[in-house]
């Protein structure tokens, strides 16, 4: 079942850094610009909306809820390269630069997926889309906690911690609905 989750999760992200690498050749590397708790907010943005669709089962804006799953990943993604980045000045990096970082980032949560899909034993499959919003909205919330206390925990993991596991969900929630990446742009 793992060589099953390898491919699936590879799959989204593929899709997803693909996304993230044209907005980068659109837009450069606007996003430098943000802080760590506006990235989160931006996160928190496209969780509430996925959660609002989910309770009123309707919405009014064409985009469905997997583009929006893909932006939690994006944006988890950026925090992660934003907070490697965080002594650095430079606003606008190179396009290849930035998908080098990205597969960076994107290997240590494959590992992290590994080493959770083992002692959890692919409990996400059993999961219900709307309670992975839920956590990642609990771990948003856990993570302004913590930008609010400039970063001090007395026994909690710290925000990358909860940006990765961000990341792992908004994947096993794509993989559940079947994400196509022709589906979203």
């Amino acid at each position: 079942m793992i060589n099953q989750t390898l491919s699936e999760y590879k799959r989204v992200i593929s899709a997803c850094q693909e996304i993230f690498i044209k907005k980068t050749s659109d837009y450069g590397t606007a996003w430098r610009i943000l802080r760590l708790p506006s990235i989160t907010d931006q996160i928190f943005i496209k969780a509430q909306r996925i959660r609002s669709i989910q309770e009123k089962g309707v919405q009014k804006v064409p985009e469905d809820i997997t583009s929006e799953f893909v932006g939690i990943i994006n944006y988890c993604v950026i925090a992660l390269m934003q907070m490697d980045l965080a002594d650095e000045t430079e606003l606008e990096i190179p396009a290849a630069k930035v998908a080098a970082w990205y597969e960076a980032h994107i290997e240590k949560n494959i590992q992290l997926l590994l080493a959770k899909n083992h002692d959890y034993g692919e409990a996400w499959r059993d999961m219900r889309v709307s309670s992975i919003t839920d956590i990642i909205l609990m771990k948003l919330y856990r993570t302004k906690q913590i930008e609010d206390n400039q970063g001090q925990t007395l026994i909690s993991e710290g925000v990358e911690a909860n940006y990765r596991d961000m990341i792992n969900y908004a994947v096993f929630a794509l993989i559940k609905l079947n994400f196509n990446s022709h589906e979203t742009n």
